[in-house]
């Protein structure tokens, strides 16, 4: 594992021990809670790149991937709070080489993996007595470890990222219910948009005497997620009896 990759990793879990602390200490104000989120690979948002050249065609699609990581509340007041975290993606890519003369064809499966600090501003609507509907919008930076490589037979294809950071706007729409004792479940979608390609795609077919013949395409970082969160429960007013004594 590359350096960036441990850095970040240590980062997340530093982050976690952190915000923990920080949560107990202030009750009421910050909310911790776990979330997964699996990639939806919508057409949509243009999930196939394709790529050509003589005799040579080829393929990458991002086909799903997996979100999970820690997310954090600060509470501004009733209805708007500070939504912030850090968390890890993995992208799901697959890839194909054609080669029409020779009746070569072949593929794989490779992933991208990547780690995301986001900053949104979260409003919440009350429907019910312990259910209500939130909407954010922000941005997040976006860490990419290394470059990542899959062979196959007479190919390979090898995804070079663009840059270790970037920035992408994010915007997210669920509803929560908050149980009296036991926390908050959330479910909802999140939108992810990069403002520039997450990584350039080439593939190559080796020819006769293992000549590469090379092929090259950007890929978008863009995907659609459905959120599963869990908030641990908060208990404001044991925070004001502190803040008395």
């Amino acid at each position: 594992m590359s350096f960036p990759a441990r850095l970040l990793q240590h980062a997340l879990l530093l982050t976690l021990l952190l915000t923990g602390v920080h949560s107990a200490a202030q009750k009421g104000v910050t909310t911790l809670g776990l979330q997964v989120k699996p990639v939806l690979p919508l057409e949509f948002f243009d999930p196939l790149t394709t790529m050509q050249r003589e005799h040579l065609t080829g393929e990458v699609e991002l086909t799903g991937g997996l979100a999970f990581g820690m997310s954090m509340r600060v509470g501004i007041s009733d209805l708007f709070s500070l939504e912030t975290g850090l968390g890890q993606i993995t992208r799901r890519f697959d890839f194909r080489i054609v080669n029409d003369t020779s009746g070569y064809a072949d593929g794989s499966q490779v992933r991208l993996v990547g780690y995301e600090l986001p900053l949104a501003g979260l409003v919440y609507i009350r429907l019910g007595q312990y259910l209500w509907m939130n909407t954010a919008l922000g941005g997040s930076f976006d860490f990419y470890a290394s470059d990542v490589q899959r062979d196959v037979l007479e190919g390979r294809v090898y995804l070079f990222r663009r840059n270790w950071a970037q920035m992408a706007v994010i915007g997210n729409l669920g509803v929560e219910y908050r149980t009296p004792k036991s926390g908050i479940i959330y479910l909802g979608a999140t939108f992810h948009r990069t403002f520039a390609p997450v990584a350039l795609a080439e593939l190559t077919y080796y020819g006769p005497n293992y000549f590469p013949y090379r092929m090259q395409a950007e890929l978008q970082g863009t995907y659609l997620t459905v959120d599963l969160r869990y908030y641990f429960h908060e208990d404001p007013d044991r925070m004001k009896a502190r803040r008395k004594k």
